[in-house]
Order: structure tokens, then C-alpha cells, then sequence
């Protein structure tokens, strides 16, 4: 049943009863503030450590609870906080008195064990409209909505929004609070911040006072099915049920190290690593050759943080003696251990093995701290009963450990005698692995498909799921033709008709009839009959050295360069150029030094590899002259034995990673050549495009094409894909791959083209015409007054940018005629005028103050604040100015024609729309002043430097107006205003406290007066002008006079 809460008081009180039936305590703590929360958990530590060894029958101190809050304090941060609350234990010094046995000495106390989840000490309470104490008594205080507490601790903040309010503004509600500084002390202790309407939930990681709100990290719940869950009431049985509240807290938060903040699991994360450890955990141990199953989380999902959580859920709940988490060396020795090893917690050790014998000794030793083990497949498959220098005894007591493995990226190197030998050598080990493109019969490797390696698929999150919940990009993919088609047919069907001209052809009748054939009636691109069996397309008859010409290469070099400023948003993004072979990668590298000497190029591949054979010298040179460039543009010293190194190095400038996190323009790698390096495994949201020269099928396509997936913002709505060689082919390829690893659930894979974005951009803009038409601003020059009509405006603006954001990746134009001279009816797109003074209304929307917004009330539209963020500075004000100077011509002649005068003064009206409501206003102001002949003119200026003096005038009036009435320092309010202040930085030096100190209260206190028609009492004189002097200057002044 749909339920409408017309107020937030109606949906708190529905959250709370829902809540109190799924395992959170029914007596409500009301209104506290933080002193009583924390008397609060200062009751539950006493009840759940009163022993003798701890406190003894004697309560917690107030000081002693300061000792805990300093503690806080001093870890700061969400992600340092995370490992305090799961730490089970703190330590204070004892100074109650009455403890005389422990008094001056240091006890511990448990504060949460997260393996008590609704049983031994835990305690769920819900807190409604928490009080939080403005951090400045510049700043208001604030009531949050509810908060939950384990154990005494708030680590969960909900904001609610009623029916019809838009789940952004509790979003937004929950950025401002943290940005006064409200997540404070005790407050510091939230991990999860929920966001909720009735309708839509979301949930994010607190990313603490270092971190920032971003909207790609707000995260819908779903079932296991993946289906999203929004409505409240299944929220509540869900998501913020006990026990999986108490579990979202203890196991799938994970405190990131290398990004310096604390991430929440999605719950596709959430059920595959419950689903492992279930399955770990019911084991017997008892069989040979156990599969533990697969879990199908596509590329670009978080595979990584999901398998090492569930390895981390194995190796904690001591349900197995050893969890080896086994990968590809190539991806051990760039991302996958030190991403590993950044997701630890502080009692978790992540073990390398250096070689071999490491290896051996980490697997057979009994120490807790050894039981999480991070590997090479490669590393592994070395121990096996016939190793030099293998012990039998080590072996036997290896073998008769319970080993899991977790098996990253399954679907590669697995498939061979590697994994045969692993298995061999531990009968009684059980593999799980973990893969975005699993092995099906239709591209089965060795006979094998991933479920008969590694058993029964235990979850799936295909690339279709991620893409419709927005946790991965769609693709853009374009075939690119270096050869014409017609080109490409006549040389094979001269070859086939055995000619060696099309006149010879056409003179034979047998062979004409070949050519025609092969000219007309052969795609392309081959494709299986209704039997199954494969039909040759044209390119099929091509041979691989017609791709590997000097004409082909500088064809795809061409390409990219002519597409690079617009695809990599200005060097903005980087890109990966996959090609066929190394000395290929190797001529590639020397044609972009040749044709763009300014890019910043560097290739990589296995330096033992040679994938051709018989190159071996020309790859030394190539690899050579790489490290030799790349050493002397970013200062560097890599040399062939250092190759691993130089690796690294590049992995982490395309991350933008440790210690390139803030790099410099001239410290970034644009382009990056590989030939197999970098297509798997390597995860970087700064990569967005691919281009690709090489003949890709399947899981190798579907994984080279998502290392542009990964989320950034609005400049980046996709991943690009380019392809050269045999493009029709490729083309069938890329459909191929896409419907095997769609799940079945085709979704939105691909973006939609140029012209399909721009027409969709004329459709939305002709519908935001309609709109200000019906509305009575048809030059967009101020809002509509209705709210529905703004909350329609807000949705169409933002639909469009979406659309505009795609269309400028594919290299739209401003100007540019876009439109079908065959269509029936014309479309019309906005001049980038236009769309930059309706970007300037959009922000109006924003503003509080503006008519119709509802002041203090939330405003009931979606808001995208990176849109209020648009620059329309460079709104075009010359036809402004140049009406203006007409009108002034026409009003200075002797016989004026009224018509003409009215149309020009009209036409001005018309072009108010490029400036601000306040602009206009003044504009206006000045227009009736040049009209009754109060003004001056002055030649040399423009309309637009009359409304900027204007402008100016009045600021001073008000500042001067406002210090009159309220009696204070006139000379300071005005420095301060000159001053870019925000809330935060108001009373930095004091600077805000030393202007009230010029108040005359006796003035402050007349003037609220008369404005409240009523006397006041003198203590509430002080609260009323710091709250009105706070407003002028943040909002950048008004007219008190009008108030």
C-alpha cells in the first residue's frame, strides 16, 4: 500500500515504529543533545563492563567519558573512527574515586563485537531529533531527524523528507550539516548517512571533514536479485533491519587507506561475500576436490573490495585455517596487493610471498597473523610434490590445513595446467573465484567453462545491472573504416574471380559473375547460418598484413589525433591504445613522437614477450628508447632490470594514485600504448577512452572496453571506444560479447549517437520554451512564479544537460547547424546565449531568497548542484549594449518615431534575460531614470557598466542603511563585505565577533521593534542581530528598508 506523509513529523514517526519492530528497542530517546547521548553510553559501558577487573561497580566519570571523547577526537576521520568502533576494546584511565582499586591505573572497556549481532551486549536505540550544537554561536543550531545507536554509539544519521520532496534535498541537508561542522565529538562516530522519502532511499559512507559529497557514492539497497528496493517501509525491513544494520557497520564498511576514506558495500557486495562465507561456513571438509562456486560481478563493480571482504569474512570467523587470494602477477605487481592491503583493518595481516619458499612457510605456519595469504597463480602452482627442495612433511601439514582460494579475474590464466596442478597438489582445498566475464560455452576455454572450474554461479551483477544503477559507465563505440569498403571488395573479388582487372572480370562471364558476387552480396562481415556453420564475410578474405601498412598506421594516428582535445576534454582524461603486436605497439609509439611530438606518450608490454617471434632485437631498441623518453620528461631513472618499476610508475600516473594524486599538467601520461598489459585488472576513473587496433572477441572485448567504464562526474557520461581493424567484424564482435555478458538483461549498453543527443537536446529545450511561454517570461527572463513549473523547469534543464554533456564528448559544437533539411518540421537547439541564461534561472532555483523558492522550506525540485556550478559569465552582453545604444540614438532625435522607439526599448526589455533578477532590477531602474532625463551619459560607457555602478550604489546604501539602523562599525561591516566569506570562515580572526561588538543595543533594539510592531526583551536583542547581520553578509546584502 502507497502511503502520502504530508509533514516529515507523520513519515519520522511511521520510520521509528517500523524500526522498533525490526529488532530496534521501542523506547525512543527524544530531543537529546550531545551531553545526554553521551550519558547515555556512558550507562551502557557501565552495564556491559561492570566486573571487577573493569569498572568495578563503579560508573564512569564525566572526565573519565572525556578521556573517550578525546580519543575520538584525536582519530577524527570516519575511516581512523571505523577501526575504533570494530576495535572491540578502549582504554581510559581510571579517576573515580570510589574505584580504589583501579583509580590512576589504565583499564579497558568493550565498547561493540560486531560478531554479537541481536544477542550477548548489543543495544539498538533510535534517537528522534537529535539537538546539535552550532560549532559558532555565529551559526544556528540544528535538529537532525533520527540517528542509531550501537551500543550508545550514533554510527547511523538518517534525514527525512516528506511526500513529494525530492530525496536530493535530504542529500543536500546532510551536506550543509557536515559542512557546519555538526559531525562533530560524538557525532564524529557516524559511519552511514541515510538519505529518505517516502520513495527513494540512499544510502553513502560518511566521508568525513577531509572528504567530499559525491553523488556517484549514494547507493540504492537492492534484493539479491538486484532489483532496487525504495520504498520506506522495505527499507526499514531491510537495510536498517537488525541484523543487518549491525552487520553494515561491523563487516561491509571498509576503510580505504589509499584514498583516505571509508567506503560502504553495495549490496551486490553485500550478498556475494555473505554468500562465500555462508557457503565456508557450512563446509565439512571431509571431500576431495570441493568447488566452491563463482561469483559474476562485472568489470568496473568493485570485485576487488568484494572478494577481499570475503576472504577477510573467511579468515576472521576462523571457519577456514588459510584464505589465498590468487591473481595474475602481472596485476600482483601493479594494483590488486597494495589495493588489498589498503582495505585491511588494523588487525588483519595481508601476506606477500616474495618467492616460493616464503610462500611455503607462510602456508604452513599456525599464526593467526598468517592466515590471510595474497599470491601469484603462477607462485602457487610452483609447490607441488616433485619441488626441488620440497619437504614431504611441510607438504603433508599444508595439505591438511582447511585452505580456501579465492580466485580473482577466474577467467584468465585458470584455464591451464596451473590451476590442475594447484588443485592436485591440495585435494582438499575448496576455490571460489570471482570474474566480470565468465567462461560460457560459447567461448569455452580448454572444454571448460568457469562453472565446471569453480562450480554454481553463487551470485550475479552483470554489466547490465551495473550500468542501470549507475555504478558503471555505458560504452560509445565507433568502427572506424582506415580502408573504404569498396576498396576492400574489389581487391577480394579480384582475387576470387582470378583477375587482375575489374575489366578483366567483367569480360569473362564466369569470372564477372564471381566479382559481382563479392562486390555486391558478400557482407562484410561473416556470420553463422541457420545451421550454425560460419559464413566468411569480406573481411574475412583480408589478410593481416594489410593492417600492419604504413598507410593503415598513419590513418588510426590521424584519427586520434584529430579526436583528441574533444575525447580527452583537453588532456583532461587519458586513453589506452591496445594494439596487435608489440613491435607494432613499438612503431605506433615512434609514428605519435613523429606526428605529435607535444602528446605524452609511453608504451608497455612484457619485456620477455614477443608476441610475433623473430623481434627480439628491434623490442630491446623499442623498449630502450621508451625508458630512455620517459626518464628524461618526468625525471626518472627506470632501466630494463627496473622494467617492473617503470610499470608501477605508469600504472600510478594513469590512477592518478600514490604519489601522483595532484599531479602537475606536465607530470600526466595522456596515452598509453600496450599490446595485452592493462586490457584486465587495472581499474582508473581518469581513462575514457580506448582505442583499439587488434581483433578483440568476447570476455577480452567486454574487459578492454571497461577500462573506461569507472564513475567520475558529468564530463565523463561514457566510455569511448574506437576501433580500426576489420571494423565490421569487430562491430559483430562487440554485439556478440555484449548479449553473452548482459545476464539477459540488455540495458542501456551503449550511448546513444551525436544525433540522437542533439535531437533529444531540441526536444527538451523546446519543451522548457513551452513552459516559460505558458508561464509569461518567453525570453527567459526571470523564473516561472508557480513552484510546479520550476520543479518541471529543474527536471527538463537537467535532462538536457545530460544530453548536452554526451553530445559535447561526440563533439558538439556551439553554432554549428545540426538540423535535417528533409524533416518535416525544423528543431530548433539553443545558441550557447541561450542555454547560459537558462543556466543562470537554474541557479536562481538554488537561491533561498529568490520569489517562489520558499525561504526556510525545502524547495520541491531535484537540484544537480555541479549545474549551479555552470560559468555564465560568458553570457554574449554586446546585443545588450548595442540596443541600448540604438535606443539612445532614437531618443535624442528631434522627431522621434514613437513605433520604432518603443520596439527598440522592447527589444532591450528582451535582452534583460542574459542578467541576474538583481541586474534587472537595476537595469529597470536605470532605464526610467535615462527616460525622465535624471541622468548624465557618458559616452564611453555601456549599458552594462550603468547597471554595474547601479549595482554598486545600492550595495553601499544597504551597508550604510543596515549600519544606521543597528548602530554599528560601518567601515567594518563594509571591509567584511568586500571579503569572499562563507559560513564556515565568517568569524575567522574574530573578525565577525569584533563587528558585533560595534552594536548599539539600544539601536538594534528600536529598530526590531518597530519591524515586530511590539517591544522585545533585551536578551533576545543579541540572538536577533547576529542571525540578520549573518544573513546581509552571506547572502551579499538587501534592503533592510524593505523588510
Amino acid at each position: 500500500m502507497i502511503v502520502t506523509f504530508t509533514t516529515e513529523a507523520e513519515f519520522e514517526e511511521a520510520l521509528i515504529y517500523a524500526l522498533s519492530q525490526k529488532g530496534w528497542e521501542s523506547e525512543v530517546i527524544k530531543y537529546p543533545t550531545e551531553e545526554d547521548l553521551l550519558q547515555n553510553w556512558a550507562n551502557i559501558l557501565f552495564q556491559n563492563n561492570n566486573t571487577i577487573d573493569r569498572l568495578n561497580d563503579c560508573p564512569l566519570t564525566d572526565t573519565e567519558m572525556q578521556q573517550i571523547i578525546e580519543q575520538i577526537t584525536a582519530l577524527r576521520t570516519p575511516l581512523k573512527l571505523n577501526g575504533f568502533i570494530n576495535g572491540k576494546t578502549i582504554s581510559i584511565k581510571r579517576d573515580n574515586p570510589q574505584d580504589t582499586a583501579h583509580l590512576g591505573k589504565e583499564i579497558t572497556l568493550k565498547i561493540y563485537d560486531r560478531r554479537e549481532i541481536a544477542a550477548g551486549q548489543s543495544r539498538y536505540q533510535i534517537v528522534q531529533q537529535p539537538k546539535f550544537k552550532a560549532p559558532s554561536h555565529i551559526l544556528p543550531s540544528r535538529r537532525g531527524d533520527l540517528m542509531l545507536l550501537i551500543n550508545g554509539m550514533p554510527v547511523i544519521h538518517i534525514e527525512l523528507k516528506k511526500s513529494g520532496i525530492p530525496v536530493s534535498q535530504a542529500t543536500n541537508q546532510i551536506e550543509k550539516y557536515a559542512h557546519e561542522g555538526i559531525f562533530t565529538g560524538l557525532f564524529s562516530l557516524v559511519q552511514v548517512f541515510v538519505a529518505m522519502n517516502p520513495d527513494e532511499t540512499l544510502y553513502y559512507a560518511n566521508p568525513g571533514p577531509d572528504g567530499r559529497f559525491m553523488s556517484n557514492y549514494y547507493f540504492h539497497w537492492a534484493d539479491f536479485n538486484n532489483e532496487p528496493i525504495n520504498a520506506w517501509d522495505k527499507i526499514a525491513s531491510s537495510l536498517l533491519s537488525i541484523p543487518m544494520a549491525h552487520q553494515l557497520i561491523g563487516f561491509y564498511t571498509v576503510a580505504d587507506d589509499a584514498d583516505g576514506v571509508l567506503k560502504v558495500m553495495r549490496s551486490y557486495q553485500y550478498y556475494a561475500a555473505s554468500k562465500i562465507s555462508d557457503t565456508v561456513s557450512k563446509l565439512q571438509w571431509d571431500g576431495k576436490h570441493q568447488l566452491g562456486g563463482y561469483i559474476w560481478h562485472t568489470t568496473g563493480s568493485g570485485k576487488t573490495m568484494t572478494s577481499f571482504k570475503s576472504a577477510q569474512l573467511i579468515a576472521n570467523s576462523k571457519d577456514a585455517d588459510k584464505v589465498v587470494f590468487l591473481m595474475d602477477r602481472i596485476e600482483l605487481g601493479t594494483q590488486s596487493l597494495k589495493e588489498y592491503r589498503v582495505f585491511a583493518e588494523a588487525t588483519d595481516s595481508v601476506q606477500d610471498t616474495e618467492d616460493t619458499h616464503v610462500l611455503i612457510s607462510k602456508l604452513t605456519s599456525d599464526l593467526s597473523t598468517d592466515t590471510l595469504i595474497v599470491t601469484s597463480i603462477q607462485k602457487m602452482s610452483n609447490i607441488h610434490d616433485d619441488m626441488n627442495g620440497m619437504n614431504a612433511a611441510d607438504l603433508e601439514k599444508i595439505q591438511g590445513k582447511r585452505i580456501v582460494f579465492i580466485v580473482d579475474e577466474c577467467h584468465r590464466s585458470t584455464f591451464g595446467d596451473m590451476l590442475i596442478t594447484i588443485k592436485k597438489t591440495f585435494p582438499n582445498a575448496v576455490f571460489f573465484g570471482f570474474t566480470g566475464t565468465p567462461i560460457h560455452d560459447e567461448n569455452q576455454k580448454h572444454m571448460n567453462t568457469t562453472s565446471t572450474v569453480f562450480g554454481d554461479e553463487l551470485h550475479r551483477y552483470s554489466i547490465a545491472d551495473g550500468i542501470r544503477d549507475g555504478n558503471v559507465l555505458g560504452f560509445d563505440p565507433y568502427k572506424v573504416m582506415t580502408y573504404k569498403d569498396k576498396d576492400l571488395r574489389r581487391v577480394v573479388a579480384l582475387e576470387k574471380a582470378k583477375a587482375s582487372s575489374e575489366a578483366e572480370a567483367l569480360a569473362d562471364e564466369k569470372k564477372s559473375a564471381v566479382y559481382q558476387r563479392y562486390m555486391t552480396e558478400v557482407p562484410m562481415a561473416g556470420y553463422e547460418d541457420e545451421n550454425g556453420e560460419y559464413v566468411k564475410g569480406i573481411e574475412d578474405y583480408i589478410p593481416t598484413v594489410q593492417y600492419e601498412t604504413d598507410e593503415h598506421r598513419r590513418a588510426v594516428v590521424q584519427d586520434i589525433l584529430d579526436n583528441w582535445v574533444t575525447l580527452s576534454k583537453n588532456n583532461k582524461f587519458h586513453a589506452v591504445f591496445a594494439t596487435s603486436s608489440i613491435p607494432e605497439a613499438i612503431q605506433y609509439y615512434r609514428l605519435f613522437k613523429e606526428l605529435c611530438p607535444e602528446l605524452r606518450i609511453a608504451a608497455l608490454f612484457e619485456p620477455s614477450i614477443d608476441n610475433n617471434g623473430g623481434h627480439a632485437m628491434e623490442k630491446e631498441d623499442g623498449i630502450v628508447e621508451m625508458l630512455t623518453d620517459y626518464n628524461a620528461r618526468y625525471g626518472m631513472d627506470y632501466t630494463m632490470p627496473t622494467y617492473a618499476r617503470y610499470k608501477k610508475d605508469v600504472a600510478a600516473r594513469l590512477a592518478h594514485k600514490e604519489p601522483y594524486e595532484r599531479m602537475k599538467p606536465e607530470q600526466q601520461l595522456d596515452l598509453l600504448i600496450v599490446v595485452d598489459q592493462m586490457l584486465t585488472g587495472f581499474d582508473s576513473k581518469w581513462i575514457n577512452t580506448l582505442y583499439l587496433d587488434k581483433m578483440l572477441r568476447y570476455e577480452g572485448l567486454i574487459q578492454a572496453f571497461s577500462r573506461t567504464n569507472r564513475l567520475f562526474g558529468p564530463d565523463k557520461p561514457f566510455g569511448t571506444i574506437r576501433y580500426y581493424r576489420k571494423p565490421h567484424t569487430m562491430a559483430k564482435n562487440v554485439e556478440a560479447a555484449f548479449n553473452l555478458y548482459s545476464g539477459d538483461r540488455p540495458y542501456g549498453l551503449f550511448a546513444e549517437k551525436l544525433e540522437f543527443n542533439v535531437d533529444k537536446i531540441a526536444d527538451l529545450f523546446a519543451d522548457i520554451s513551452d513552459l516559460f511561454h505558458a508561464a509569461q517570461v518567453g525570453d527567459f527572463s526571470a523564473l516561472p512564479k508557480d513552484k510546479a513549473e520550476r520543479g518541471q523547469f529543474a527536471k527538463l534543464f537537467k535532462q538536457m544537460n545530460q544530453y548536452l554533456e554526451a553530445a559535447k564528448v561526440q563533439g558538439f559544437e556551439w553554432g554549428k547547424d545540426y538540423g535535417d533539411p528533409d524533416a518535416e518540421f525544423v528543431k530548433i537547439i539553443p545558441d550557447e546565449n541561450t542555454y547560459l541564461i537558462l543556466a543562470m534561472r537554474y541557479k536562481e532555483l538554488f537561491d533561498r531568497n529568490e520569489p517562489g523558492n520558499g525561504g526556510e522550506d525545502d524547495i520541491p525540485f531535484e537540484i544537480e548542484t555541479y549545474l549551479t556550478e555552470i560559468d555564465t559569465g560568458r553570457i554574449d552582453k554586446d546585443y545588450m549594449n548595442s540596443r541600448f545604444t540604438k535606443y539612445l540614438k532614437l531618443l535624442r532625435q528631434d522627431h522621434v518615431d514613437e513605433e520604432e522607439l518603443q520596439q527598440t526599448l522592447n527589444e532591450l526589455h528582451k535582452s534583460f534575460a542574459t542578467l541576474t533578477q538583481e541586474e534587472q532590477k537595476y537595469a529597470n531602474i536605470f532605464l526610467h531614470e535615462v527616460e525622465s532625463g535624471d541622468v548624465v551619459l557618458d559616452p564611453d560607457k555601456t549599458f552594462r557598466d550603468y547597471i554595474n555602478e547601479y549595482m554598486a550604489a545600492a550595495k553601499l546604501d544597504e551597508i550604510h542603511h543596515i549600519s544606521e539602523a543597528l548602530g554599528l562599525d560601518e567601515e567594518k561591516l563594509r571591509v567584511l563585505m568586500q571579503t569572499i566569506v562563507t559560513e564556515a570562515t565568517l568569524n575567522e580572526y574574530g573578525r565577525f565577533d569584533a563587528l558585533l561588538a560595534t552594536v548599539d543595543k539600544a539601536k538594534a533594539r528600536a529598530y526590531f521593534e518597530k519591524l515586530d510592531g511590539k517591544p522585545i526583551p533585551p536578551p533576545k536583542v543579541n540572538p536577533r542581530v547576529s542571525k540578520l547581520l549573518r544573513e546581509f553578509i552571506l547572502s551579499g546584502g538587501f534592503d533592510i528598508t524593505t523588510e
